[in-house]
């Protein structure tokens, strides 16, 4: 993989869990609008847009550099939109670039050899 595939599924992983925070705080403030005088809801929103517009180009430039296959890009965008799917793209994120990484290595050893 190289350094600019890894930084595309980084800057995917890093954005995931606050997109996923921040739908669940969406969440919480549209409740307490409608049961309580509190109404976070346009600053949660905004902020929750900002991330998931960040989440959807991130995840295209993942999409492009790493030619997943559209099943693989379907569940990333899926997670996206679900209130804590963003903690399993995290998750799943992290381990496929943990995987890559082995495998780099593995390579690595296998021409020194």
């Amino acid at each position: 993989m190289d350094i600019k595939t890894a930084s595309a599924l980084r800057r995917l992983r890093l954005v995931s869990a606050p997109e996923a925070v921040s739908f669940l705080l969406l969440l919480v403030c549209s409740v307490l609008k409608r049961t309580t005088d509190f109404n976070a809801v346009p600053v949660m929103g905004m902020i929750h847009g900002v991330l998931f517009i960040l989440y959807v180009i991130f995840w295209a430039d993942a999409w492009n550099r790493t030619k997943w296959p559209v099943t693989t890009a379907a569940l990333y965008f899926v997670l996206s939109v679900l209130p804590t799917g963003g903690f399993f793209a995290e998750r799943k994120l992290k381990r496929e670039a943990e995987d890559a990484v082995i495998a780099s290595r593995a390579r690595a050893e296998v021409k020194t050899s």
